[in-house]
């Protein structure tokens, strides 16, 4: 892989309009959603009889369908299909050109870029192989959610894949180190990271923390192999899936590493899996501060049929009953009874921060890194505010925040009254009307303790009682985004 070639390659998909737009264009809305679901037949009908340049590169990198070479030529004109051979896209067998990879657009930091991977379940490749290369799924979409902003300094991609963090990480300001156990990951993110014209990543083979020895970052990131998965051979083993251990001792592995490798204001950004309950995960991350969140609890059963199917293998099966039983025996063995599916949030500068949560509702929005950094910096704003100075403050209910009330038919007084966050995790929380009071007198004028007596006098209660029910919960407010400092 030359970087002349992946230039050549990015300037011809941009003046083809190969992106995300771009495409949706052309197949049209039934066929974008479609795709977005796992079905490329839509696609595929809108596709044919086109003879522009962007229909035959969504034909051969998009869905995986062969063309012709001279189509190819075409539609490359700078890279030529001598050129995609050589960046190991596409291998050529007399006139047809097949793919060796897959190419598809996507958004980086409000730009059009490209991420190639392995050809998979949408480019009619089922079962994948073992050493299969993911491309931007779900989780790594939902993890590119959760990264900072922006920022500066040295980030570590621990377990890179095809590198889709590696390249995010880098359009948002850090240095990049990007490591995984498999070399061809490695090809194929520094093919992506020269696809899209940065420097600035570099990749490393080796396992967990390894290649990276006694080095410290600013960032560390991870979506590792946190399948859990029966150790027997009867069981189908994915790289970008398993990562070869017991249980969730992957998983705690990777977290137990982060103190060893985090600066002392780094932060750390995972995807997981745990058995049982979340609290087990405060086990692994000695020394740091942590926030677990869990997005999703499955019964052992259930997390199992997930995986096998995901693995491509139907029930009604042999081959599926023996993979059941296998998974269910590892689980019994060890008394798993569910399995916990979320993200973690570590932080070295804040100790005291100690904290496992279920959100399970949608989501209001897809950038989430902001709001979680807010967080964090509000936790460890709070951890040095006493009770007098937090009621000496004056504070500012969010624009996002709406109130809603339920009343049952013939009540004048609300059986229920909940305040919404707009953004955020879209938290919705019941409320007591001194809470509901306080937060709705929250315009940036009288500090809170002001507030608070005066609600106590209207609702003819003690006022160092009402305090002392109140202020724990402004703490909450305030970490959650309710509520802000001006």
């Amino acid at each position: 892989m030359t970087p002349d070639a992946a230039s050549a390659l990015a300037a011809d998909l941009h003046a083809a309009d190969y992106t995300t737009s771009g495409l949706a264009r052309l197949w049209g809305p039934a066929a974008d959603a479609a795709i977005r679901s796992g079905d490329p037949a839509p696609a595929r009908r809108a596709l044919r009889g086109s003879a522009a340049s962007v229909a035959a590169l969504a034909r051969l990198l998009f869905l995986g369908d062969d063309i012709d070479r001279a189509e190819l030529d075409a539609a490359l004109p700078s890279l030529g299909a001598a050129g995609a051979v050589s960046l190991g896209l596409v291998r050529v067998d007399g006139s047809v050109a097949r793919a060796c990879l897959v190419v598809r657009p996507i958004v980086l930091s409000g730009r059009n870029g490209w991420i190639a991977s392995d050809p998979d379940e949408l480019a009619g490749v089922v079962p994948l192989p073992a050493d299969h290369v993911l491309g931007v799924g779900g989780a790594g979409r939902t993890l590119v959610s959760l990264l900072p902003v922006a920022g500066r300094g040295r980030a570590l991609d621990l377990g890179c894949g095809c590198g889709i963090l590696a390249v995010e990480l880098r359009t948002r300001g850090y240095d990049v180190v990007a490591t995984d156990i498999s070399p061809r990951a490695l090809e194929i993110t520094a093919l992506n990271a020269a696809l899209n014209g940065l420097d600035g990543i570099e990749t490393r083979l080796g396992s967990l923390y390894d290649p990276v020895d006694d080095e410290r970052f600013s960032l560390i990131v991870s979506n590792p192999p946190f399948v859990i998965t029966p150790r027997t051979d009867s069981v189908a083993r994915y790289e970008y899936r398993d990562g070869g251990l017991t249980g969730d001792a992957l998983m705690a592995a990777v977290v137990g590493g982060l103190s060893a490798h985090l600066k002392p204001d780094g932060q750390a950004r995972l995807l997981g899996n745990w058995e049982g309950s979340a609290d087990r995960v405060r086990d692994w991350a000695p020394g740091l501060g942590l926030w677990a969140i869990e997005r999703e609890r499955l019964e052992a059963a259930a997390y199992a049929r997930l995986w096998i199917r995901d693995g491509g293998t139907t029930p009604h099966t042999a081959e599926y009953g023996v993979s059941m039983d296998a998974w269910l025996d590892d689980f019994a063995a060890r008394g798993v009874e569910s399995i916990g599916m979320g993200w973690l949030v570590a932080t070295a500068a804040d100790r005291t921060l100690d904290r496992v949560e279920r959100i399970v509702t949608p989501l209001p929005g897809s950038a989430l890194g902001a709001h979680l950094q807010d967080a964090l910096t509000m936790h460890a704003h709070l951890a040095a505010f006493d009770d007098a100075a937090l009621a000496a403050s004056v504070l500012r209910t969010a624009p996002d925040v709406t109130e809603a009330r339920h009343h049952i038919p013939g009540m004048e007084d609300p059986a229920v009254i909940e305040l919404r966050q707009g953004g955020g995790f879209g938290r919705v929380i019941e409320v007591d009307p001194a809470l509901a009071a306080l937060v709705g007198a929250c315009d940036g004028d009288l500090p809170v303790g002001v507030l608070i007596d005066a609600i106590a006098e209207l609702l003819e209660v003690d006022a160092a009682v009402l305090r002392a029910d109140l202020l724990p919960r402004v703490r909450e407010l305030l970490f959650t985004g309710f509520l802000s400092l001006p």
